[in-house]
């Protein structure tokens, strides 16, 4: 059995007043160290939630912007596309135009240098006829005579239409 003696009953007493002042100097420090550290983490935790919360509205509001970038974007490239499409016409429409005036210009031209040709062949042909007439007849008309005899002439040639020039 157990000998219950003055030490062991003074031992026991030391115990108890040792838990008591561990109790009341250590474990209610120890205690709120630990309550500290726990709401310490409780709002470490809290804080990193709003964080990410915060962190996810940024994400989405920039991926709206670049998706609003990206819209502009397109409708710049589309915009210079419809641009260079109207003025790739209007320099097309300008080189017909232009192509159509010298062609119109030209063909005057041809027009004219013709009527020129003709006139002059028609003089050479005067002159010749005057010179051969003037030979066959042996005598030298006079200028009216010869100029009536000319057009004559050259009237029925127009009337005629021999060979493939108007005269």
């Amino acid at each position: 059995m157990v000998d219950l003696n003055w030490t062991l009953i003074a031992q026991i007493i030391n115990f108890v007043i040792l838990v008591a002042i561990l109790t009341w100097v250590g474990y209610k420090p120890l205690m709120k160290a630990l309550a500290d550290r726990q709401a310490h983490i409780a709002e470490s935790l809290e804080t990193a939630e709003r964080e990410k919360v915060a962190a996810e509205e940024l994400k989405l509001e920039y991926q709206q912007q670049l998706a609003q970038a990206r819209n502009q974007a397109q409708a710049i490239v589309e915009k210079a596309t419809k641009l260079a499409e109207q003025t790739k016409e209007e320099i097309l429409q300008e080189a017909r135009t232009e192509h159509a005036r010298l062609l119109k210009a030209a063909t005057e031209e041809i027009a004219r240098e013709r009527e020129l040709a003709l006139t002059a062949m028609r003089n050479e042909v005067v002159n010749l006829s005057i010179a051969a007439a003037g030979k066959v007849l042996g005598q030298q008309l006079d200028e009216a005579a010869n100029a009536a005899l000319v057009s004559n002439f050259i009237n029925s040639l127009d009337e005629q239409k021999l060979g493939d020039l108007k005269c």
